[in-house]
């Protein structure tokens, strides 16, 4: 049975990946769970004398079979009810639940503890196969992740009684074959929701669509990628030579990245497109309320689908939206804000002597840099006209320092610290305020979205409470009654025992939460740039105290205790 490494078991919740394979060869599943296998290759890694090597951890059991014969065991259930003789045939399924690696530090799973999670997970839901069960710590490319397979025989051996997710009354049959239909796989999906939320494990919705979609095929050529980048720029070391590339970026990675880029400026679809032109060379196209984006180096393009929520019509148009409401805010914050002026400021000079020359300069108000270090800089020392142009923009640096220090009214080196520390307290508190709300509206849009998910199929559910034949109405209408009852399930575990609100009230807590989103990411926009300023201010001042040559004139009616 052909087994390959799961992209899925480097992530950050509890997920669930199935694999269907045609190898007749049921031993060779075995021995990828008991031995050490190249992640690149999948074939078993060799000691000196050519000797699997077994895996430094793990726990294997068996449903309805010994794990130690399970191919001899599945190949007399295929022969007994006269399956998987042909080789076009699916002869085995391979499960794999992953679980989020900060459960490990923070909730205390144990490998141990995530096979008895597994096994019963298997009994429940593979009910009548022959199955193999095995929990691995090692995680993915070491990362130390736990995660447990589950193979079964794609034939079942057993009769078992009919369940809920089941499609046909075939499919709780000895003799049959597995059948993972839509509405089955919606099913193991919740099941992992529920195994993780009643374990107290980290855990997402796992039936909507992700924010960034990373496929199977994707991570593998990112895997491939880097292998090869990483032994070419290894080969350039060798021979000297600097790497100007050392991270692989796959073509949808280029996508994802020029988007979020561009997103986070672009005030409507039409700016969105044009900086996506301008500075990625990224086609962007509308067709029928679908996003679509086409690489410099493809032909075809790629739906914003494949690449994630995050790049689709409805949550870019929300983006565009903010942006528009913060751009028009600050646009009226700097109208009604009183002008200063600074004639009088722009007459005084500054003067700064050194041991050669004296230079003498209007100060005019502009946006501080730091002060360059002419002992450390290369190119200065290097270069006598660069060195020359460094001190001039220096000197001009620290005449506006000295004007910026005055103009507040800073008497000492410990009044900046203090306002620096202040400064940068305020950043901080305004950052975990914005987090919080940014935490509530969240779980705002969850409940929106659950509280939809509810309403749509409240209807069908009413009309199976009424229905004389509940077990047939549950058959045709079963994903709709999952997804009724997931969703209920979940409003009510937020709603902690209260009286579920609306969606009318959800959505205008929605609006309120990003109407003080938008004024608490201006607040923290404008506490950064002060507490930027004061770091260079500081930093200035530190570089001025310290070069004894540089004479500062003192105004005469400064205070005798004046920083300068």
């Amino acid at each position: 049975m052909q087994i390959i490494a799961i992209a899925q078991e480097k992530t950050n919740m509890a997920i669930l990946k199935h694999i269907a394979s045609k190898n007749a060869d049921y031993g060779e599943a075995e021995r990828y769970l008991i031995f050490q296998h190249d992640e690149y290759t999948q074939k078993p890694i060799l000691d000196e004398n050519g000797n699997m090597l077994l895996r430094e951890e793990y726990y294997l059991d068996g449903i309805n079979c010994d794990p130690f014969t399970f191919d001899a065991e599945c190949r007399e259930t295929n022969a007994f009810f006269h399956k998987n003789q042909s080789f076009n045939e699916i002869k085995s399924h391979h499960y794999i639940i992953s679980f989020d690696p900060k459960d490990q530090e923070e909730h205390g799973l144990t490998g141990e503890q995530a096979q008895k999670l597994g096994v019963e997970y298997a009994k429940e839901n593979f009910s009548g196969h022959q199955a193999l069960v095995c929990t691995h710590t090692d995680g993915h490319n070491g990362s130390g992740n736990i995660h447990v397979h589950i193979v079964i025989n794609s034939v079942r051996k057993y009769d078992t009684e009919p369940q809920p997710y089941m499609e046909f009354d075939r499919d709780s049959k000895a003799g049959y074959k597995h059948h993972l239909s839509d509405r089955y796989r919606i099913y193991l999906k919740q099941k992992v929701m529920d195994m993780c939320r009643s374990n107290g494990l980290n855990q997402v919705d796992l039936l909507n669509p992700a924010e960034k979609k990373i496929s199977e095929k994707e991570y593998w050529a990112k895997r491939r990628g880097q292998k090869n980048l990483d032994e070419h720029n290894a080969e350039l070391k060798k021979k000297g030579l600097t790497p100007r590339q050392t991270t692989f970026q796959t073509e949808k990675q280029y996508l994802r990245d020029a988007i979020d880029a561009v997103a986070s400026q672009a005030t409507s679809q039409e700016e969105f497109s044009r900086l996506l032109s301008d500075r990625y060379n990224i086609t962007f196209k509308v067709s029928r309320g679908r996003y679509s984006y086409l690489h410099p180096n493809r032909q075809k393009y790629i739906t914003g689908r494949n690449l994630g929520t995050l790049y689709e019509e409805n949550h870019l148009l929300q983006v565009f939206q903010e942006n528009s409401n913060r751009q028009h805010a600050k646009k009226s914050h700097s109208t009604d804000r009183p002008v200063t002026d600074f004639s009088e400021q722009s007459k005084s000079s500054a003067s700064v002597q050194t041991d050669e020359t004296t230079y003498s300069f209007l100060f005019i108000k502009s946006d501080l840099r730091l002060v360059t270090d002419l002992l450390h800089c290369i190119k200065a020392q290097q270069s006598q006209a660069y060195a020359q142009k460094v001190k001039l923009s220096n000197l001009k640096m620290m005449a506006q320092t000295v004007a910026y220090v005055q103009e507040h009214g800073f008497q000492s080196k410990e009044d900046l610290d203090t306002a620096l520390s202040n400064a940068s307290a305020q950043s901080t508190d305004t950052r975990n305020t914005l987090k919080s709300t940014e935490d509530a509206l969240k779980n705002i849009n969850e409940q929106i979205h659950y509280t939809g998910q509810y309403l749509a199929n409240k209807n069908i559910y009413a009309d199976y409470r009424k229905s004389h034949n509940k077990s047939k109405f549950y058959e045709a209408h079963r994903a709709e009654l999952i997804l009724y009852e997931s969703a209920l399930r979940i409003l009510k575990e937020k709603s902690n025992g209260k009286k579920l609100p609306t969606l009318k009230m959800l959505q205008e807590e929605k609006k309120r939460l990003i109407k003080l989103q938008i004024s608490q990411r201006e607040k923290l926009d404008t506490f950064r740039q002060y507490e930027r300023k004061l770091r260079t201010v500081c930093s200035n001042v530190e570089s001025i105290l310290h070069q004894p040559y540089i004479k500062i004139p003192v105004q005469e009616n400064s205070h005798e205790h004046s920083l300068f």
